[in-house]
This record gives C-alpha cells, structure tokens and sequence, in this order.
C-alpha cells in the first residue's frame, strides 16, 4: 500500500509516520510537507533509510506538486494546516489558504487519481465551546459553530470533505481528534512550552482564570485511532478522537507538570486572556469504540510523564525553536 501523508513533517504528522512505519513496515510513504515553522525535518531523523520512504517538499496549495505527489497513492492522510490558534488571531488568511483551499486541492488531485481513502484530519475545535459546568460533550453530531479564524477554516474544510463525498462519490474519512501533545511538539503549544519554561528556569502562563477545560490525547493514541478509522471505518463517517473521560483545567495540567518536575505552584504566573478564548472542550469517543474497537491506551498523567521525559532528554531538537517560539507571545 502507498501512502500519501501530507504535513510529515509536523508533529502529529511526522509521529504517525514512525507509528506506521512501524506497524506496516511494507508499506511505501510519500511525505509532502512546505517545511513552514510548524514543520521539522529532525522530528523525522530516527526513521530508518529506506526506499519505501520519500519527502516532498511542496505546498499543498500547489495543484503540480499536489498532483506529482499524488501519483500511484492509495491512501492519503491529511494533516498539513496551519493549526495554532493564537497565531491564528495574527494571520487568519494563511490559514484559510492552507486550511481551506490547500484541502481543495488535495480533493481534486485524490479525484482524479482514484485513491482507496482519503482521510482528513479535523478538530474537535470546529464545535464552538461548552460551558464549564456543562455535563455535555462534543461528538458526530454536534453543531458546526467555530469561534476562532483556524477553528472556522478547519470547519470549512471539513465541510468540502463532506461535500466531496456526496458530490463526487469519494471515499473519505474524518477524525476530529482533541488537543494531542507527546514528543516533537513545538514549543510554542501549551504542555510543552511549560515544559521547556521549567528546564529553562521559568514560569508557566496561565491565560486568564486558568478555568479553561480540554480533552488531552497521547499522539500515539492518535496515531492508533486514525489506522483504525483507514483500515475499519466506513466511507462518509465522521469518528471524534478523545483521550479522556473526565475534566482537567488548564491550571490543574500546570499544577500536574509542576508536581512531575518537582517544582512548586510559584512557578505559576498569570497572564492576560486572548480573545476569543472558548472555555470548554470535552470529547466523546464512543463511536470509535463501539464501532472500531479503539481506545486510548495512555492516561493522562503516564503521557505527561513520558513527555516531559522526552522534553528533558532531547533538548537538541526544541531549543533551536524557543525563542522563536516565544516571540509570538510578546
């Protein structure tokens, strides 16, 4: 089988290629990726040579490359986006560019060269936010109501998806995962800038109140998820990815890594609120479940652990972004 996995290069990318590398080492795969601030060819430096493996380096929003990238695939895998919600408020047309017409794109290209499954890789964003003393939880069913310029463009994208299916008869898939964190994470999302703020000696933002309440998923268990739906799940169905069952704050994760470092809480700073800022995200992943069988394998506080771990052993990789990371801050 050959697959296309676009934005390889960026960290829930570049993870699921080593996880299906290693799962289906017969396989061949075809890494398109623009290598923007987001993608990181080191993030790829373990893979093991091998002919089964090539890079592109092209935007996803080029019809050419997209079209030579997606000769002979059979799956396509589709990360590439811009993701990051505060950069988002700075930019917002790059990431209708990328999200939006980038995914186009890759509709047509999947179209013409007749692939097996195109899978899409969407948020659990798209939803709007809930309440914080709401017992209610995103799933298949809810509501488009983004908030947020990347929510909306990966709203819109996921939308042509589901038009591309009832349209043109493509077979395609969608996950909406919740937010990933793991290894290769840049340092500019959430758990690992405290991370990497801790090594260095500094503190941890809190936006806000720190009330602010996600769903947190292992990127492997994400990777798991995504083979499932590629290899099980039913073309036109929209499965919702979730990495727990109960509630943790933004402020009870920095009092979580703080405790796993062996700091104490005056390490804690808070800061001033972003726009736009949705106050809740909960995930619920029981259609995967019953229908493919999947659930996350790492509880929250084992996948912290094995992350910091991770930040702390491998400083090579992140220091070389940190003060880019944090100059979006200022």
């Amino acid at each position: 089988m050959k697959v296309l996995v676009t934005g390889g290069a960026g960290f829930i990318g570049s993870n699921f290629i080593q996880y299906w590398f290693t799962n289906h080492p017969k396989d061949e795969i075809v890494n398109l990726d623009k290598l923007t601030y987001a993608g990181h060819l080191s993030s790829l430096k373990n893979l093991p040579k091998s002919s089964e493996y090539r890079f592109i380096k092209g935007d996803i929003c080029d019809g050419k490359t997209v079209d030579s990238a997606m000769k002979g695939i059979d799956i396509v895998v589709h990360f590439a986006a811009e993701t990051h919600v505060d950069r988002s408020l700075l930019d917002p047309a790059a990431f209708i560019k990328t999200n939006f017409l980038g995914t186009q794109v890759l509709l047509e290209a999947a179209l013409r060269h007749e692939v097996k499954r195109f899978h899409h890789i969407s948020t659990d964003e798209v939803y709007g936010e809930l309440p914080l003393n709401s017992w209610r939880k995103f799933n298949e069913e809810s509501p488009i109501a983004p908030r947020s310029p990347y929510s909306a463009s990966k709203a819109g994208a996921e939308l042509l998806v589901k038009a591309y299916v009832q349209s043109f008869d493509l077979p395609a898939t969608i996950t909406n995962c919740s937010n990933n964190y793991g290894p290769f994470q840049d340092p500019e999302k959430f758990i690992p800038r405290m991370i990497t703020n801790i090594i260095d000696g500094g503190k941890i933002p809190i936006y806000g109140d720190g009330k602010y309440t996600r769903d947190w998923l292992y990127v492997d268990d994400h990777s798991r998820a995504i083979e499932s739906v590629i290899l099980k799940g039913k073309s036109g169905e929209t499965y919702c990815v979730g990495g727990m069952t109960d509630d943790i704050s933004n402020l009870e994760v920095a009092r979580l890594v703080l405790k796993i470092m062996d700091k104490d809480q005056s390490n804690i700073e808070f800061v001033k609120d972003r726009l736009g800022h949705d106050r809740k995200y909960a995930v619920d992943w029981s259609k995967i479940k019953k229908e493919l069988g999947w659930s996350p394998s790492v509880n929250f506080e084992k996948g912290l652990i094995k992350t910091i771990r991770w930040y702390q052993e491998n400083q090579w990789w992140w220091r070389p972004l940190k003060k880019r990371a944090e100059s979006i801050y200022k």
